[in-house]
């Protein structure tokens, strides 16, 4: 099994910025895509960024504001949010998918607000 705890969720002003962690652990396969969701209030769950072999991808609702960076030693996941809008509220979560399975976080509230 594989546990994904994110983290660095929280309030913000427009303009701001907040960065989230995902870490893995347990029985993590070899080959893995790290993607970042978000659920806004009565909203589905988007698909914002995608990792995979150092290579990522964006929504274009975020390409230019947010990136990705991770570290492999520690296995976690960053996502760094920029300048920030009131849009980007939703509850955040990390997903990583293999062959073997797709594994889900608990997600991190993220608050944009004046």
């Amino acid at each position: 099994q594989v546990q994904l705890v994110e983290s660095g969720g929280g309030w913000v002003q427009p303009g701001g910025s907040l960065r989230l962690s995902c870490t893995a652990s347990g029985a993590i396969p070899s080959f893995t895509a790290l993607s970042w969701y978000r659920q806004a209030p009565g909203k589905e769950r988007e698909w914002v960024a995608v990792m995979a072999d150092h290579l990522s991808n964006y929504a274009d609702s975020v390409k230019g504001r947010f990136s990705l960076s991770s570290d492999n030693a520690k296995n976690t996941t960053f996502l760094h949010m920029n300048n920030l809008k009131f849009e980007d509220t939703a509850v955040y979560y990390c997903n990583l998918r293999a062959l073997s399975g797709e594994w889900w976080g608990q997600g991190t509230q993220v608050t944009v607000s004046s």
